[in-house]
């Protein structure tokens, strides 16, 4: 067996199992390694769903690159036979000068989304799960849903794999080093391998292989609860959209029907604001994360609130401006960056891999992706 691939991508997670799969569909001879199995919980692509909307708060420069992710996620459907993405409505709400709400209502104004403004009293008696308060509004947005991010993984892999990639799991990355400007070796402890171009998609393990970098990709840990409802009922896909909300003072909140585990899970953005480094950060939940993530539910989904069935952690890896950091190494053109997507990047891992292959491939995409430049920083 060869040494020797066209392109050499590191982490299969979200982000590098899509990349794998794109370029493997070029063609090209690839090589994808990940240091624990595909797919894992030690990251930040599992916990059961993740959102996905088109409508993006963050900045409307994210709207054409969401619909691309939406017609690919599709098209990966039908290729692997795998539901992937479910759609149950989406809600972004907020005070009405919230960034969540706001952003959101000129997101759909900009790219034309079908949305609907709502009062509190409107989401609350369409949505019995929901209680918000009086004052808030929610841009309400039926193409909102969740993907299944473990399957997400497992279908890339199935198409980078039918297309001839190689992926090998539980192979870590110990280095890598530019040969001159167009070759790159990499080590791992099961061996030596050498390509025209690296692609690195690591991320909570990001600022390790690329310490250059290391704070436009700092890793947090966050911790996810599943509660028992009091109401079920109400919080099944076709009666409980996905939510993203400002409460007040509070921080920002995001949640999900019940799906495959049985109960109402949701989390806060940041969390406790807690830097980590992830082959050392503390994985078991703590009681003052339940009680953080308890108040929340019984403010504002009341009937959600019930016993805690689960508390999971995992990380978030986020860039100074929480956007996505999309481009090729400033020292090493043959080497390119997928990093930084700061909690909301699962939801265009087809079309951010569709993004990494073009600029392993061509150095450039046809996707406007200036507002992911590392150039930014400087």
């Amino acid at each position: 067996m060869s040494n020797r691939y066209d392109v050499i991508v590191v982490g299969v997670g979200g982000m590098g199992s899509a990349t794998t799969a794109h370029l493997a569909a070029r063609g090209l001879d690839v090589l994808g390694l990940e240091r624990y199995d595909v797919p894992h919980d030690m990251g930040s692509s599992h916990g059961v769903t993740r959102i996905i909307r088109k409508v993006q708060y963050e900045d409307p420069a994210y709207v054409p690159l969401v619909r691309r992710a939406y017609d690919l996620w599709r098209d990966l459907e039908e290729r692997t036979g795998r539901d992937l993405l479910h759609v149950t409505g989406g809600i972004d709400a907020g005070p009405p000068d919230s960034r969540v709400f706001d952003g959101s209502r000129r997101s759909c104004e900009a790219h034309g989304i079908d949305h609907e403004v709502l009062d509190a009293r409107e989401v609350n008696e369409r949505f019995p799960g929901y209680d918000l308060p009086p004052g808030h509004r929610a841009v309400y947005q039926p193409d909102g849903g969740f993907l299944v991010p473990e399957q997400c993984i497992v279908a890339h892999v199935e198409a980078a794999q039918a297309d001839g990639a190689e992926v090998r799991a539980r192979e870590p990355v110990a280095d890598f080093s530019p040969l001159g400007e167009d070759g790159v070796r990499v080590t791992t402890r099961k061996g030596t391998y050498e390509a025209d171009r690296l692609v690195v998609t690591a991320g909570a393990w990001t600022r390790k292989l690329l310490p250059e970098l290391a704070d436009l990709a700092v890793p947090e840990r966050q911790v996810l609860a599943w509660l028992q409802p009091e109401r079920p009922e109400r919080f099944d896909p076709e009666n409980f959209p996905v939510f993203v909300h400002a409460d007040d003072d509070d921080g920002h909140y995001y949640g999900f029907p019940r799906y495959d585990v049985p109960g109402f899970k949701f989390g806060k953005f940041n969390h406790l604001g807690e830097t980590v480094d992830p082959d050392a950060m503390d994985r078991e939940p703590r009681p003052e994360d339940e009680a953080l993530l308890r108040a929340y539910a019984e403010r504002r989904f009341p009937d959600g609130a019930g016993p805690t069935m689960r508390l999971a952690t995992c990380t978030f890896t986020n860039s100074p401006d929480e956007h996505f950091v999309l481009d090729t190494h400033p020292d090493h053109p043959q080497i390119v960056v997928g990093a930084g997507f700061s909690g909301h990047g699962f939801k265009f891992a087809s079309a951010v891999g569709e993004v990494l292959a073009d600029l392993a491939v061509d150095g450039e995409t046809e996707h406007d992706v200036d507002l992911f430049r590392l150039d930014r920083f400087s």
